[in-house]
């Protein structure tokens, strides 16, 4: 069973006013510009949606939201993961009840399971809850690693479609493909290497720089998926100080500024993370420009 979710999928952020209270409104003017920009589906309470910090009832209800709202345009995927079993099952039985299309699932973080707790993890999760599961592997972040080995066990379960590597590592995210992209539908995590990973068989990319600059990411995916490598290098070319700088701080940090300047929400992100540090201001607007938008047409 694998995910038939292919292209440009953005990891939207969660638009909050600047008491940190959610700003519903500006979501759903996210959401509408995605669908108008030929985004292939969203990825709501991810960890660009400030899920860590989100209360239960404000992570359920966003989904909601977002599914009543797209209105089965696009697909949605809730993140559902959490580093306590019985949590990520809650919050992926929520999504199901909700009308999520399907479940992102991160490696449960800070505890720092073996192999066999992990498999054990997602496998209570594959069978208690009938929505397709995308598994997410960001090491740099949860401090835990799911090696090839489990992921290879995991895709013989049934909802498990799908996974995101976010370890940045070209030549592991090729051995993935090689070892289960016949079963599960590998996604890209990290945007500065999507080009090339599309063409070495991932199904697209669950990206940041897509919240920015969507109908460029949605082109050169579809790019990417159709061979056309140098009509893919070129829309790239443009994003490429985006892939970088919108990482100057931890993430959504830069992304949240950077659609603040584009007149898309208000300032609003949650503590402990604050707003970007002025020294990057430049650097995200640079960016920015170099993908073609320009800031004196902001707001």
């Amino acid at each position: 069973m694998n995910s038939n979710i292919r292209g440009s999928i953005v990891a939207i952020v969660t638009p909050m006013h600047m008491d940190g209270s959610l700003d519903l409104p500006a979501l759903n003017k996210l959401l509408e510009w995605h669908i108008e920009s030929a985004t292939s589906a969203v990825v709501v309470v991810g960890t660009t949606g400030e899920s860590a910090t989100l209360t239960n009832d404000e992570h359920c209800n966003l989904v909601e939201h977002c599914v009543k709202q797209v209105n089965g345009r696009i697909p949605v995927i809730a993140g559902t993961g959490s580093n306590n079993t019985s949590e990520a099952l809650y919050f992926t039985q929520a999504a199901k009840d909700n009308g999520a299309d399907a479940a992102l699932l991160v490696t449960p973080y800070y505890n720092r399971p073996s192999q066999e707790g992990l498999y054990q993890h997602f496998k209570v999760i594959a069978e208690a809850v009938d929505i397709p599961q995308i598994l997410y592997n960001v090491p740099g972040r949860t401090a835990c690693d799911l090696a090839l080995e489990t992921v290879d066990r995991l895709a013989d379960l049934e909802n498990i479609v799908g996974i995101k590597d976010a370890t940045g590592d070209m030549a592991r995210g090729i051995e993935l493909i090689e070892k289960v992209g016949d079963r599960l539908a590998v996604y890209c995590g990290e945007d500065a290497i999507t080009l090339p990973l599309i063409l070495a068989g991932a199904s697209g990319t669950i990206s940041v720089t897509a919240n920015i600059a969507p109908v460029l990411m949605a082109e050169m995916c579809s790019f990417a998926l159709a061979g056309d490598k140098a009509a893919a290098q070129a829309v790239d070319d443009k994003l490429a100080l985006l892939h970088q700088n919108l990482f100057l701080e931890a993430n959504p940090v830069p992304v949240k500024w950077a659609l603040q300047q584009m007149g898309m929400l208000q300032s609003g992100i949650r503590l402990p993370l604050v707003e970007l540090d002025a020294q990057y201001h430049v650097k995200v607007s640079e960016a920015l420009m170099a993908a073609g938008i320009s800031l004196s047409e902001a707001a």
